[in-house]
């Protein structure tokens, strides 16, 4: 069963607890096209792994590892860049140092989908995450049959059972999973799953206020031997060396990177886009 915070409460319900309502009857929808059997052939037929975790294990050449990301709308900030060429962005975070790309896929609320996964792994030679509202194992064997080599599980949706199972499956499939939380509760539960990639969301998922103090706050709680990640809420490159002296060893960027290279009316901008992650990364021009 689905476990959501606050989902059972008398208040009503949040933007987060409707996304996950959706994504249950969504996958539901799914599994009736595509049963498990199937999609576990699949799984066990796609291509080699990339290494999601060595890509963040080794030293980053710039001092952080930016985990760059392909964001075209969300609920809080509705269309960033919805008409991006998804390749051509993919090349430019590869050329300009992002140790991995992160790919938002859900459709109904960030204007995503699997194709745009897809199409940015062939595009590009890093590791993808495929960073999705993840309920079920049948999305977790999806992921994989579509090229996935790691994705996103979220304390803030998924009991304790459920979050270690999910990372176990993805494990056996040789993926890596980012497992994230937005307060110390979340924290301690990612860590004690045996998460090796934590995700610090800057972002309250449930108000959408972000606090780049929280990366600061939750940090500590991360264990030597395991990589903190601190994600939204980045906009500058004081804001990278904030959370890099906080304790974080990469950063989850999406909105600012797309933003920055948004021209009203015209195509994307990708000169503008290396730039900003230049900025972010303090890295001379590529």
């Amino acid at each position: 069963m689905l476990f959501s915070r606050g989902m059972g409460e008398s208040r009503s319900q949040t933007v987060l607890d409707r996304i996950i309502a959706g994504k249950r009857l969504e996958v539901e929808r799914l599994r009736a096209r595509r049963g498990l059997a199937e999609i576990e052939r699949a799984a066990a037929a796609a291509g080699p792994v990339r290494d999601f975790l060595a890509a963040f294990s080794a030293p980053p050449p710039a001092g952080i590892h930016l985990l760059a990301e392909i964001k075209l709308a969300s609920p809080s900030a509705g269309d960033i860049c919805s008409g991006a060429d998804v390749p051509a962005v993919a090349c430019v975070y590869e050329r300009c140092g992002a140790a991995a790309i992160s790919v938002l896929t859900d459709a109904r609320h960030f204007k995503g989908s699997l194709d745009h996964m897809i199409a940015a792994r062939r595009a590009a030679r890093l590791p993808v995450l495929r960073k999705e509202f993840i309920v079920d194992a049948w999305q977790v064997y999806e992921s994989r049959a579509a090229g996935a080599d790691a994705i996103l599980l979220m304390t803030q949706i998924l009991d304790d059972d459920q979050l270690g199972s999910l990372l176990a499956l993805a494990h056996r499939l040789g993926m890596a999973a980012l497992v994230e939380g937005h307060d110390e509760a979340d924290i301690r539960r990612a860590v004690a799953c045996g998460a090796r990639l934590v995700g610090i969301n800057n972002r309250d998922l449930r108000t959408f206020q972000v606090d780049l103090q929280t990366t600061c706050r939750l940090a500590p709680l991360v264990p030597v031997g395991r990589i903190a990640v601190s994600q939204s809420a980045i906009k500058a490159r004081a804001d990278v060396l904030a959370v890099q002296r906080c304790g974080a060893r990469a950063i989850q960027v999406g909105e600012t990177l797309m933003r920055s290279g948004t021209r009203p009316g015209g195509p994307m901008d990708l000169a503008a886009v290396a730039a900003k992650i230049r900025e972010l990364l303090g890295t001379a021009p590529a």
